[in-house]
């Protein structure tokens, strides 16, 4: 089993065919008393961490525009444990963003609050996959796109304009699926909205929107692998 695509190059993706295998992640069961000691380290750094259940990759693979894969679900303690030992053969992180793209063009990130295991990053919305964003054993990326960014900020994606292609970036820090959306309002309209969400919220996933307005318009604080995924958007005529 391997994670083996291209790295560090933003390539589209026409058919998605990465599906769930319902045995345990190997690593879950090869590492499973590394897994449980690195969790006590971890909830004793951030005890409102909460070992949920997320999906980590066994196998991924590109070739003429079709991702294919497995994935496993697995405890958000083993996630952790592999963000801290990426050498593990064998396993990797598949999540997705929906790159939100505003009516003047700028991009609409979020910031992480700070009780997160991102505390203060930037990236866009959306996040790992989970089991039930996966249809007939195979994922569902507009769904798990859909319902974090309802979850993150309160948007709605159904009234966005849904880009035609998905694309895919893989770097050694994981394997990111995106699709960009149009929406009909302004940066400014976007910011007032998802700031009257996070400020009705009790526990908020987010401090908060951060605009982009251009490739070189980058803030302090963005996760590794946004500036590619910037610098791609403002290279591209709307596809």
């Amino acid at each position: 089993m391997s994670v083996d695509l291209p790295r560090d190059v933003v390539l589209p993706v026409e058919v998605i065919d990465v599906r769930l295998d319902p045995e345990p992640h190997p690593l879950e069961i090869s590492h499973k008393a590394e897994i449980a000691a690195n969790w006590e380290r971890e909830i004793a750094s951030n005890p409102r961490l909460f070992n949920g259940t997320v999906v980590l990759v066994s196998e991924m693979s590109y070739e003429d525009g079709r991702l294919t894969g497995h994935c496993h679900a697995a405890r958000y303690a083993t996630f952790l444990y592999w963000r801290r030992h990426r050498d593990v053969p064998g396993t990797g992180h598949f999540y997705a963003h929906a790159m939100l793209v505003s009516s003047d063009n700028a991009l609409v990130a979020i910031r992480m609050a700070p009780h997160t295991v991102n505390a203060g990053r930037i990236y866009f919305a959306a996040g790992s996959f989970e089991p039930n964003d996966f249809r007939n054993g195979i994922v569902d990326i507009d769904y798990n796109m859909r319902r974090e960014v309802k979850e993150e900020t309160g948007l709605d994606l159904a009234v966005a304009e849904r880009g035609v292609l998905a694309y895919v970036l893989s770097t050694e820090r994981g394997t990111v699926i995106f699709r960009r959306y149009w929406m009909p309002l302004s940066a400014n309209e976007i910011v007032s909205r998802v700031n009257a969400f996070v400020a009705a919220e009790t526990d908020p996933e987010i401090s908060g929107p951060v605009v982009i307005h251009s490739a070189a318009d980058q803030p302090d604080d963005l996760l590794p692998h946004m500036p590619p995924l910037i610098e791609w958007h403002f290279s591209q005529q709307r596809h």
